[in-house]
C-alpha cells in the first residue's frame, strides 16, 4: 500500500510540473536578449581596424549564443567618425571603437591610454593596462563620461610618417602641415609645424590635394592598403610618436552595468582577443609590405637623423610637463605611467633589447 501511494504521489507531482511548463511557467534557459549598436572612427569594414570591430561583434554574439548581438556602423554611417565618443557617452549607442587620443579635447588624460611619444611599446602598454594600474586609471578617466574603456587592438611600433621632402634637421618641421594626432601633434607644434587631426578615411585625399604636407598613419601593411605611396615620396622611421598604439573599445557604462555578469565578461574577453589579433596581424605582415613599397613602388625609406630624434624627445618632455602641470588627472596618470615605464624598461634592457641586438649577429 505504501509503495502504491508513493508512486501515485510521484506521478501527480510529475504531471503538475509538466503542466506548469506547458502553461507558461518560466523555463530555466529563457534569458533576455540584447541588440546593441557600435559606432567606430573607421570607415565601414576598414581593413584591420574596422575588421577588428566587426569580428569583435561576431565573437560576442557567438560566445553569448546570440543573447547579445552588436550591429557595427563605420564612421559616417550613423555618426561622424570623431563624434563616436559623444554618441556612446550620451547613450545614443552602446559601444564605440577608436583610439583614446582622439578625445584629448574631452580630457587630456585620455591620450596616455593610446600612445605617448618615446613611451612604451605594445607589450609594455599591455603590461601596464592588464597587470599594472593602467586599466584602473583608464576607468577613472572615462567614468565622468559614463564610459567603460578597454584595449581592443594595438598597431605595434608605428612608422614615422610619409613626407614629400627630406627631414635632415629639426628646422625641416617648421611650417609643415602634418596629420598627426594626440601628444605627437603637440610635439610637432613645438618644432614649428601644424598638427592636423582628421579621420583615417580623409587622409589620402588631404595629402593628394595639399591640405597637408605629410602624414603619419600606422605601418607598412596598412599604409600600403591606404595607398600613401602614390602621393608621398619619403617614408620615415621610427615612429617616435606612437611606439605601441592601443586601440580601444568603450561601452556606455550604464548599459554595461545593466548586463548580466556573464555577458560583461564575454565583452571583456572578446576585447582581449581583438587586442591580440590586431597586433599579431600587423607583426605578421609589416615587413612583407615594406619590401613591396620599396621594391615595387620606389618608396624611399629614410631614418630620422639622431639629432632630430633627440630634439623631438626634448620637446616631448616639455609637452608632457605642460599638460600635467595644468591637469591634476593627467598628472596622476602620467606619474603612474612613468614609474611603470622605468621599471619595465629596466627589465627590457636585459631581456628584449639585449636579445634584439643578437638577431643580426
Amino acid at each position: 500500500m505504501k509503495r502504491r501511494e508513493f508512486l501515485k504521489k510521484a506521478a501527480v507531482t510529475t504531471a503538475a510540473a509538466g503542466a506548469a511548463l506547458s502553461f507558461g511557467a518560466p523555463a530555466v534557459h529563457a534569458k533576455k536578449r540584447y541588440l546593441w549598436k557600435m559606432v567606430t572612427t573607421w570607415p565601414p569594414h576598414f581593413p584591420v581596424m574596422g575588421e577588428a570591430a566587426d569580428m569583435l561583434a561576431k565573437w560576442v554574439e557567438t560566445m553569448s549564443d546570440g543573447r547579445l548581438k552588436i550591429q557595427v556602423y563605420g564612421g559616417g554611417e550613423l555618426v561622424p567618425p570623431l563624434q563616436t565618443f559623444d554618441a556612446v557617452s550620451g547613450g545614443m549607442v552602446e559601444m564605440g571603437h577608436g583610439a583614446a587620443y582622439y578625445w584629448a579635447g574631452k580630457s587630456p588624460a585620455t591620450q596616455f591610454f593610446a600612445a605617448v611619444p618615446f613611451g612604451m611599446n605594445a607589450q609594455q602598454m599591455n603590461a601596464w593596462i592588464y597587470a599594472g594600474d593602467g586599466q584602473k586609471l583608464w576607468d577613472e578617466v572615462y567614468a565622468s563620461f559614463n564610459l567603460k574603456p578597454m584595449p581592443a587592438g594595438n598597431t605595434g611600433v608605428q612608422m614615422g610618417g610619409w613626407f614629400n621632402k627630406e627631414i635632415n634637421s629639426i628646422n625641416d618641421f617648421k611650417g609643415l602641415k602634418m596629420r598627426i594626432p594626440g601628444l605627437g601633434g603637440k610635439v610637432l607644434a613645438k618644432a614649428g609645424g601644424t598638427a592636423v587631426l582628421s579621420a583615417g578615411g580623409e587622409i589620402y585625399t588631404n595629402l593628394e590635394r595639399g591640405v597637408i604636407d605629410a602624414t603619419e598613419w600606422v605601418g607598412p601593411y596598412h599604409d600600403y592598403l591606404m595607398g600613401f605611396y602614390k602621393v608621398a615620396k619619403y617614408y620615415y622611421y621610427p615612429g617616435w610618436h606612437e611606439p605601441g598604439t592601443v586601440l580601444e573599445m568603450f561601452v556606455n557604462k550604464k548599459a554595461f552595468e545593466s548586463l548580466p555578469k556573464d555577458l560583461q565578461e564575454i565583452i571583456i574577453t572578446a576585447a582581449y582577443r581583438s587586442n591580440l589579433w590586431m597586433l599579431s596581424t600587423f607583426e605578421a605582415k609589416n615587413n612583407y609590405y615594406l619590401n613591396k613599397l620599396i621594391n615595387e613602388h620606389g618608396v624611399k625609406l629614410k631614418q630620422f637623423p639622431q639629432p632630430v630624434l633627440k630634439q623631438l624627445k626634448k620637446y616631448s618632455e616639455e609637452v608632457l610637463v605642460e599638460i600635467v602641470e595644468k591637469d591634476p588627472l593627467s598628472k596622476k596618470v602620467y606619474e603612474n605611467f612613468l614609474a611603470f615605464k622605468k621599471n619595465v624598461v629596466a627589465w627590457a634592457n636585459i631581456s628584449e633589447i639585449a636579445y634584439a641586438k643578437t638577431l643580426n649577429l
